[in-house]
């Protein structure tokens, strides 16, 4: 009986292919490989070794060939189709996370071989029908991988992310979609966004962070619509059901304060993983990180901080995306500073909040002298560049309530920055 090739999955027509010798087959594209999966079976048919003890007299070309059969066999099991994201672990093993990014009792094992035959990376989203766990097996395991990230399996010419070329982020973000949200909008005069960029929030308790980022991850949705995933460490968990509840559309990584450190680190480090893999497929990804400080404490070491922020860039290659990260660091925090001092000086833009007119009820509780952006001449136009260094010119000679005044009710008297900006 002539197979169907083109309703083969792919480890199916590696095996066909490695038994008709077909050259460097794991190189090939789909496409290439069919054509040449075709070319050496002449008649349509794949002959295949006799098995030991087959009847005599039947030829070989008249048995179903042994993937074949071993697929129907796999589909004769109860199975689920599940999808999720894929975490790798030191043993080289893997999970389909199937809730969010954080473990769960149903998530899906996935061994080793699949993961080298599929050339899987953590990170990645997985696809396949899913069987009950057997007895002495805790999860249920993946039959095999149909899709990787919404298509294909790839298995050759993929990028991998610390071999693409970083540039200066250009791509800018316009914040002002909601010219009600004094803070936000405030934060796009004084230190313009771009796709990209690593964005440093210093904050203290209470001055308002929460606030920024929530309204950051929603004005970024309206401007750009990218691929976002908050970050969420050592928070309490109710904390990311308001997320998810403000930010339907992003993915939530909860590390939450109930989690032991390690898993901590773990979440963080797959979170991080997951917009990687995004970001080599092409997708503007943002990265939301609350804090960098609970995360220094958590893993203990520094580097991991390093990772995480630095990871954050725009990409030259022409089917490459970007990764921008926002993430925070908190005065006063357990780590005594570790996290701020792994990062600075690495940041694209410096955002200040002044816990002291948060707490007097003074917005935007920002302070404009201490907020920073690196390459301002390539995120705007000449004209704007030089009426925002008046504005600046005029914040820097009051003390930091007046400031906030003045900015306060120059914001509220133009319905957008740049309506705000031409009056200067």
């Amino acid at each position: 009986m002539a197979e169907k090739l083109d309703e083969l999955h792919l480890a199916d027509l590696h095996a066909l292919a490695a038994q008709l010798g077909v050259p460097r087959f794991r190189l090939l594209r789909r496409e290439r490989l069919l054509s040449e999966i075709e070319a050496r079976r002449g008649d349509g048919e794949l002959a295949v070794a006799e098995p030991a003890g087959a009847p005599e007299g039947k030829r070989a070309s008249e048995r179903e060939p042994q993937p074949e059969r071993e697929r129907e066999r796999l589909e004769a099991v109860d199975t689920e189709e599940v999808t999720g994201v894929l975490e790798i672990t030191a043993q080289r093993h893997g999970f389909a996370r199937l809730q969010g990014l954080e473990s769960h009792a149903d998530d899906v094992y996935i061994s080793a071989s699949q993961i080298r035959r599929c050339e899987l990376r953590s990170g990645d989203e997985v696809s396949g029908p899913a069987r009950a766990p057997r007895r002495g097996e805790r999860h249920r395991a993946l039959v095999h991988v149909d899709r990787v990230n919404g298509g294909d399996p790839a298995t050759a010419d993929r990028p991998h992310f610390d071999e693409l070329t970083p540039i200066i982020p250009k791509r800018r973000l316009s914040l002002d979609h909601d010219p009600s949200d004094l803070l936000v909008r405030a934060v796009d005069l004084l230190v313009p966004l771009a796709l990209g960029q690593r964005v440093l929030v210093w904050a203290a308790p209470r001055s308002g962070r929460t606030t920024l980022l929530r309204g950051l991850a929603r004005a970024i949705t309206a401007a750009a619509n990218p691929e976002q995933t908050v970050l969420l460490i050592d928070e309490r968990p109710e904390e990311a059901t308001a997320w998810r509840q403000a930010l339907p559309s992003a993915e939530i990584g909860g590390a939450t304060a109930d989690l032991a450190p390690a898993e901590q680190v773990r979440v963080a480090e797959l979170a991080l993983e997951r917009a990687r893999r995004r970001v080599e497929l092409g997708a503007d990804a943002v990265l939301i990180v609350d804090s960098l400080s609970r995360l220094a404490v958590a893993s203990g070491n520094p580097g991991e901080v390093e990772r995480l922020f630095g990871s954050g860039r725009d990409l030259a290659e022409e089917d490459a995306g970007s990764l921008t990260v926002i993430a925070t660091v908190v005065d006063g925090a357990e780590d005594d500073g570790t996290a701020e001092r792994a990062v600075m000086t690495t940041e694209s833009s410096l955002i200040r909040l002044d816990p002291e007119l948060a707490a007097a009820g003074v917005y935007p509780a920002l302070r404009p002298n201490e907020c920073r952006v690196s390459n301002e001449d390539e995120l705007r136009e000449p004209d704007e560049l030089a009426a925002v260094r008046r504005l600046r010119s005029l914040l820097a000679d009051l003390e930091p309530a007046e400031a906030a005044k003045l900015l306060r009710e120059r914001i509220e008297g133009s319905p957008t920055n740049a309506e705000l900006l031409q009056s200067i």
